[in-house]
């Protein structure tokens, strides 16, 4: 136990002080994540899954491979008597996939509403793409919601994180989305220094600029998501944070979600326990959404800050 207590998050059981670490039981599926791949057409400096257009550690998974993840949320939803999960699409930038259209019609077709999760670039723009996402619209409207990734109102700050231009080119992206009727979210960063009523306020004034119909205090329309420093100092959660915290492990992203990986060189897919850690093989479940369901060991620092005690959920 002495060499446990050596270096935090270093046993999945116990804690560096030898408190019993805090777990999280499997609620419902709620949301299932397809990564359609790490690459994406740009680097960020803090991106928390280091995605860029050379990493292709995680794989394009492909619209045969993901169609058996959701026949398998339909047959695990059947058996709980719960709605069909919604499919979130993640990345990478997911309109890089060569597949990311089908994959979201065979989505939609089985009664799903999915989310995207893009920073409504190039590739999101690009003249067969755009046209896949009007026909789709045409016919699943408001079941397609495109969540934009936009980490700042000032171009200053945004193009810090993602390169210079990149504020500009988001904003022709979100500007077309606007123009098409489609259902969009703001994902935006805090920044130390500023309060969540100054970031907001900052995000009424763009969008009220660019004619946006997005309400920025509403934070189902914008989300602020906390820095993903991983150097900093976080506490270790056990078992007694619940209580202390008055936090209800159901609402942790690990009870109601699970997301689909393709690992390069693999023969199949996995199944992690977010969208947050698909690198750390100890949060890897199985092969298949039903190997997956048991208890989620919290033994990573982004399970304590960004998840309990920052309270953030990549989900609607």
């Amino acid at each position: 136990m002495n060499e446990i207590a050596m270096q935090k998050f270093s046993h999945p059981d116990v804690t560096a002080k030898g408190e019993m670490r805090a777990a999280v039981s499997f609620h419902r599926l709620d949301t299932l994540w397809i990564n359609t791949g790490t690459l994406c057409n740009i680097e960020c400096a803090n991106c928390y899954i280091h995605s860029s257009p050379t990493d292709d550690r995680l794989a394009y998974i492909s619209p045969e491979e993901a169609v058996r993840f959701f026949d398998e949320a339909a047959a695990i939803a059947a058996r709980d008597g719960t709605p069909l999960p919604e499919i979130g699409f993640t990345g990478g930038e997911p309109f890089m996939n060569p597949g990311m259209i089908e994959m979201l019609e065979d989505a939609l077709t089985r009664g799903h509403e999915v989310l995207i999760l893009t920073n409504a670039m190039q590739p999101m723009q690009r003249p067969h793409v755009k046209a896949g996402l009007i026909a789709l619209h045409e016919i699943f409207g408001p079941s397609i919601k495109l969540r934009v990734s936009l980490d700042h109102y000032t171009e200053a700050l945004h193009d810090a994180e993602r390169g210079a231009g990149s504020f500009a080119r988001t904003m022709e992206g979100l500007r077309w989305l606007a123009s098409e009727n489609f259902t969009l979210a703001i994902a935006g960063r805090t920044i130390s220094g500023e309060t969540e009523d100054e970031a907001r306020a900052g995000f009424v004034a763009l969008f009220a600029r660019e004619g946006l119909a997005l309400d920025a205090l509403n934070p189902a329309s914008l989300i602020l998501f906390p820095e993903m420093d991983e150097k900093a100092e976080v506490p270790e959660i056990t078992t007694a944070c619940w209580g202390v915290l008055h936090v209800d492990p159901a609402t942790m992203m690990c009870a109601t979600s699970r997301m689909v990986v393709k690992r390069r060189g693999a023969a199949s897919p996995a199944v992690i326990s977010c969208t947050l850690l698909p690198d750390d093989p100890q949060f890897e479940m199985g092969a298949t959404l039903a190997e997956s369901l048991a208890p989620v060991k919290l033994n990573h620092r982004h399970c304590a800050k960004f998840c309990v005690l920052g309270g953030a959920s990549c989900s609607a």
